[in-house]
């Protein structure tokens, strides 16, 4: 994978197994209202922030405690130009053995610094992977969009309140 796409890394004290079910359950990490099931090459789900942003991932790539690969499609960004810029990029979890825990390196394959969504995009990610993915590992309690969230909640607790400008 290219530098070119966003990384994150986070090591947690889990085993490759425990990792991968977390990642697994993106409602509790990434957005509770997600529909849909994960897992399973061809399982599918819809994330949306109502009125923001939205996108289906398919799993085309499980391999339980080593890799998991969900496909993007049917993406909305209202916030940036192309409101399309996630089309056709993959979301790749690589889960290896580290020094007694588990790393698990995080890549959106296709979101490149180049990007008008990367730097707000590259936030989000980094707070959904390394806090809360993270925390759903270690404490057994993630942080995700909650039901009650809107677009402008995630976008102060990302740190992002200066970086998105609503569309004209």
């Amino acid at each position: 994978m290219s530098e070119n796409n966003f990384t994150a890394t986070t090591t947690v004290d889990a085993t490759p197994a425990e990792a991968f079910a977390a990642i697994n359950n993106v409602r509790g990490w990434w957005n509770e209202t997600i529909e849909g099931t994960t897992g399973v090459v061809g399982d599918s789900y819809r994330f949306e922030v109502p009125g923001a942003h939205r996108c289906t991932m398919t799993t085309t790539e499980s391999i339980p405690g080593e890799r998991l690969v969900w496909h993007v499609t049917d993406t909305y960004i209202s916030f940036i130009a192309d409101t399309a810029e996630w089309e056709n990029t993959d979301v790749v979890f690589d889960i290896a053995e580290r020094d007694g825990g588990t790393e698990i390196r995080f890549t959106h394959v296709g979101l490149r610094p180049a990007d008008e969504c990367y730097e707000v995009c590259a936030n989000a990610w980094g707070a959904y992977i390394t806090k809360s993915l993270h925390g759903l590992i270690t404490t057994g309690t993630g942080d995700p969009f909650r039901t009650d969230s809107t677009f402008e909640t995630e976008v102060l607790k990302h740190g992002n309140a200066d970086l998105v400008k609503p569309r004209p």
